[in-house]
């Protein structure tokens, strides 16, 4: 015997009509299976409450974006925002630290020692502990890639070489502190440290 298709909606609608007698709740026409029937139960106030939230927020959200254009909830406007506030502090610490250094000049003890400091941070790792190179070229022989006067160095740190690997420094440190490891690579010069690295460039 075959059920047509008006049978299995009059079957659904009836199931949908009964009621289970211990939740006295309806049940949900159509899902049942080995005997079991799924009741027709509400979402708890809670969630439906979540989910209104959720779409006011949205509303809100897009309304704010879209209609009044405001760019202070996107995450660019954000990142822009810190990152003038990063740089701003940077030139400040860079005036500051220019002025100390106009008030009182150091010896050249003193720039040896605040060059090696910057040196060992963030040079040591391309061109060696003392100086003897690594990736970078050694500093502590007589040969020079792009020069070995304090101007030709000067330039080096603070525009980089991209195609050898070279960073740009000019945003990272002051120009007083590049000045002081400019003075503190020339030193090098000579000391021949263990494990130095072939000569590359032009000898001086």
């Amino acid at each position: 015997m075959h059920t047509t298709n008006d049978d299995q909606k009059d079957n659904v609608n009836k199931t949908h009509k009964e009621v289970d007698e211990l939740t006295q709740i309806k049940y949900f026409g159509g899902h049942e299976f080995d005997g079991i029937k799924e009741l027709d139960n509400p979402l708890p106030p809670w969630l439906k409450y979540i989910f209104y939230i959720t779409i006011i927020i949205m509303v809100t959200y897009m309304t704010r974006l879209v209609v009044f254009k405001d760019e202070s909830i996107v995450q660019r406007k954000e990142y822009s925002r810190e990152m003038s506030a990063a740089k701003a502090k940077t030139e400040v610490a860079a005036k500051e630290e220019a002025v100390k250094t106009e008030a009182a000049p150091m010896s050249r003890e003193q720039t040896l020692a605040a060059g090696k400091e910057v040196f060992d941070k963030i040079c040591f790792v391309c061109h060696g502990k003392f100086g003897e190179g690594l990736v970078g070229p050694n500093f502590t022989d007589d040969y020079w890639i792009h020069g070995n006067k304090p101007e030709d160095l000067l330039k080096v740190v603070n525009e980089g070489v991209l195609d050898k690997g070279m960073l740009s420094y000019k945003s990272q440190l002051s120009q007083a502190q590049i000045k002081n490891v400019i003075e503190y690579i020339l030193s090098l010069r000579g000391t021949n440290p263990p494990n130095q690295k072939a000569p590359q460039g032009i000898k001086y």
